[in-house]
This record gives C-alpha cells, structure tokens and sequence, in this order.
C-alpha cells in the first residue's frame, strides 16, 4: 500500500511539473533583454563644519554597525614643484602610518588591530587621503590614532630608510615588468620628462634616494592642511553623535608654515603625426602594447558621451578591441582602451599583451578598430553599452567604503551635489551622433603614439612592415634612467 502511494504522489508530482514547465517553458531563441535601469536612491550628503573651518561631509547608514571615515587632501603628485620631488607625495603619505604622536609604526599597527579597525594613508594624482574603517562602538577610540597619522606624523628616519629600500627595489622589479615598463614608456613619450605626468608616482631612483625627513615635513607642511581638507564620514551614525567626536579629535588642528601654490602643470601638445617606439626586452614570451595620446580631463563636458564609446571600443570584457583580439584571433588575455581623467588632461591608451609572433597581426587589428569607431554605431551596439554602464553604476555604491570613495570623487573634482543621481540618466541620454561625434575628435589614429616593448629581433620586421609610421628605438634606460642601487 505504501508503495503504491508513492508511486501515484511521484506521479502527481512529474504530471504537476509538466504542466509548469510547458506553460514556462523558456525562449532560447535569442539573449534575454536586459530591462530598463532601475531608479538611484542615494542617501542624503549632511554637511557641516567643525570649529577650525574643516568641512564635513557626513551620510547616515545604519544597517552595518561600522564607519568609515575619511580625511581627504586636495594635493597628491600633481603638486610636486620640480622634478628634484617627484614622488614627494607617495613617500610622505606612506610615512604617516610609520609613526606619529608619541607611537612607533609598531604601536599604530597594534592599536589600530585590537579596535579591529583598518587605518592606511594613499595618495594620487590630484590628492590624497588618510582613511579609517572602524566598528561604530570603537570610533571613540579610534579616531585619536587617525588625527595623530594626519596631524602629527614623526617622519623617523629609520623608517624612511626602510621604505626606500623597498622603492627601490619595486624600482629594480619594473624593469623587468614588460608591462610596466609599456605604460611608462608611453606616459614619458606623451609628456616628457620634466612633466609630473611623464614621471612614476614612486618618483626616480635619484628622487626616492635624496628625501630625507625634513623634505617630507616640508611637503607634508604646505599640503595637509585643515584649509586643503575635508572630511568624509560614512557609516552608523548621525551628525549629533559624530560631530563631538570628530571636533575633538580633529577641531584643534591647526595649517603650520604657508601652503603649497596651486599646481600649474605646462600644457602638452598632442603628436602631430603616428610614430612607434620599440623597447627591446629580448626572449619576451608577450609584446606589450600601448597606443593613443593626451586625453581629456575630469571636467570635460564631454564625460558622458566618451564614457559610453570607450565601453563600446574598450571598457568592457564585450568590447571590440576584447572580442577580436581574445575572443576572435587568440591573441591576447585581454585587450582595453581607458580614458585617464584627472584635474588636467590624462592619456588616453589602447592596451594589451599579445603572443610575440603575433605582435604586428595585433597591431594591425588594433588599429582595425580604432578606426572602425569613428563610424557610426549600431543602435543595438548602442544600446547595450548604456545599460552596461548604467546597471553596473548602482554596484559602486554598496559599502560605506565605495559611497566614501564616490564622495571622495565629487570633492576632489567639484562635482555637483546632483551629480551621481543624474548619472544615470546621462548615460543613457547618450545619442549614436554623440559617440561619432566623440571618437572623431578624440580617437585620431593617425597621430597616436605606439609602444610595444618585445624580443625586438622578433617584433621588428613584422612592424616595420605594416608601415604604421618613423620608427624608434629605446632602451630601458631612456624610460627608467640608470638602474637603481638598493644598499644604504
């Protein structure tokens, strides 16, 4: 009888899973279509001032108890006055954790580990920031320790000994990155040398071994500043429970000695014509590439429409550069294009490492496709890129550290208060006319720049045979200078 009874409820069952699955059957016959973007509900930016002048910036999230704070400078390596500094701004942020107030590097790491916090100082182009991820129920301990990093770091020397040695070693390490050495090699062509974009953020061997720690105060001195801050709070809290906190820790900070002057970068001219520049590494498994010129900066009023060609050229794993040179030929992991947009004009750069026998096959199908962009586009091709770019944007705004992080983005480029919530609807304002009309000006394959550093004797008859314009020959000097020593 039992048996029985199973047998009829299993058969009851595939009847009942028939009947749903024809009635649900799936259509295979094309992609599922994506539906429109889903309204942005960002949390409201609270803005205020503690008693010093140093603004706040503080937005409510309390489903995680946890906080994220973030003291954000308007200078980074950008503000570097003379060659002689370059990678001023790298080293002395990364001295601020090696000890400040009465504590060793040591005694930071330790304090910041037992309140489960994470504490770090990085700096950029344009800026640089100190910042803490902390549990709420330990903010009160925690930002003592954060406005000594940012208020009063000791720059020791024996800790600046130490780092150096790593940058130098890092140093040693990227010549013998193809990589790295392509990406360099093409920011110095386009910018030169005296030019701080045509320069490593780490700075020179000769720069890294001259800092000493009054070089480091004195930069530290003119650009963390309350008058060059602003502080950024995102977490489990309101403005009647941080504000006393952070006026305590961060109201009495006063600007020492006068500030740095506002950076005046030369301005660079585009190449006039292609030229290609060949770095030999010999015995290369992998050529890498890198092609374009001077972009344009973050305040473009173009931003909208150049964000949706490059994901259509580049900016995406579905790109055309990705999809002929990965998906279609085999020649590379990955081929990109990116637009570098900064407070002045950053390089624009197609890129990839490719197999070195095929490197001027991949040459020539490069440059297939920057040409193929200043055609007109595909409503369909078109289409996708938007919602690409418009479904992913919500995902950057998912922790306290990514909405930190956008927020540190509207600062530093003084983005309006309405700036990420329309964010969306430019992208998808975009027209097939804006993207043509975008990559005409600027992808212009005729005057870009091409580095490929390779096995030259296996590289250069193939390139030279596809006529992309002069030659040239570097070494890996020309673009890192002499090979650094790491001994004191």
């Amino acid at each position: 009888m039992r048996t029985r009874h199973l047998k009829l409820a299993a058969g009851l069952f595939c009847a009942a899973v028939g009947t749903i699955t024809a009635q649900q059957a799936p259509d295979r016959s094309h992609p599922p279509q994506p539906g429109p973007p889903p309204a942005l509900h960002l949390p409201a930016v609270q803005k205020r001032q503690l008693s010093n002048g140093l603004p706040v910036w503080l937005v409510e999230l309390h489903q995680v108890p946890v906080v994220q704070v973030a003291l954000v400078v308007r200078s980074g390596s950008a503000d570097e006055p003379t060659p002689a500094q370059y990678g001023a701004a790298s080293f002395m942020t990364s001295m601020l954790t090696n000890g400040a107030g009465s504590r060793s590097s040591l005694e930071i790491a330790d304090a910041v580990d037992f309140l489960g916090a994470d504490l770090g100082a990085t700096s950029g182009v344009d800026s640089s920031a100190v910042r803490l991820h902390v549990p709420v129920a330990r903010l009160g301990d925690a930002l003592p320790i954060m406005a000594d990093v940012a208020e009063r770091p000791t720059f020791p020397g024996d800790e600046l000994d130490r780092l150096r040695q790593q940058s130098l070693t890092r140093l040693l390490q990227a010549r013998d990155s193809a990589a790295t050495t392509a990406s360099l090699a093409f920011s110095r062509i386009l910018y030169g040398p005296t030019h701080r974009y045509g320069t490593a953020m780490q700075g020179t061997a000769a720069t890294i071994k001259s800092f000493t720690p009054d070089t480091l105060r004195t930069f530290y001195a003119s650009t963390f500043r309350p008058d060059n801050a602003t502080l950024i709070v995102v977490g489990d809290v309101t403005p009647d429970s941080a504000m006393p906190q952070l006026e305590k820790s961060f109201g009495g900070w006063k600007a020492q000695g006068p500030a740095a002057p506002a950076p005046k970068l030369p301005a660079t001219e585009e190449p006039a014509a292609r030229t290609v520049y060949l770095i030999d590494k010999p015995g290369a498994p992998q050529s890498e590439i890198r092609i374009g010129w001077i972009g344009v900066p973050r305040s473009t009023p173009d931003f909208f429409p150049i964000r949706v060609m490059n994901t259509i050229l580049g900016g995406a794993f579905s790109s055309r550069l990705n999809m002929n040179l990965r998906e279609k030929h085999g020649y590379t992991y990955g081929a990109s294009s990116s637009f570098d947009m900064r407070a002045s004009a950053g390089p624009m750069t197609a890129a990839a490492g490719v197999q070195t026998d095929k490197t001027s096959e991949s040459l020539k199908e490069f440059f297939n496709e920057l040409n193929g962009i200043l055609q007109p586009v595909p409503a369909d091709e078109l289409t996708r890129a938007k919602h690409y770019i418009s479904l992913r944007f919500p995902g950057a705004f998912e922790t306290t550290g990514d909405i930190s992080l956008r927020l540190e983005e509207q600062l530093i480029y003084r983005l309006p208060d309405d700036y990420f919530s329309k964010y969306v609807g430019g992208i998808e304002a975009v027209t097939a006319a804006d993207v043509q009309r975008v990559a005409q000006k600027y992808i212009q394959p005729n005057r870009f720049v091409v580095v490929v550093v390779g096995d030259l004797k296996t590289i250069e008859p193939g390139i030279r045979a596809l006529n992309l314009g002069p030659i040239k020959i570097m070494t890996i000097d020309d673009v890192f200078g002499p090979a650094p020593a790491t001994s004191r």
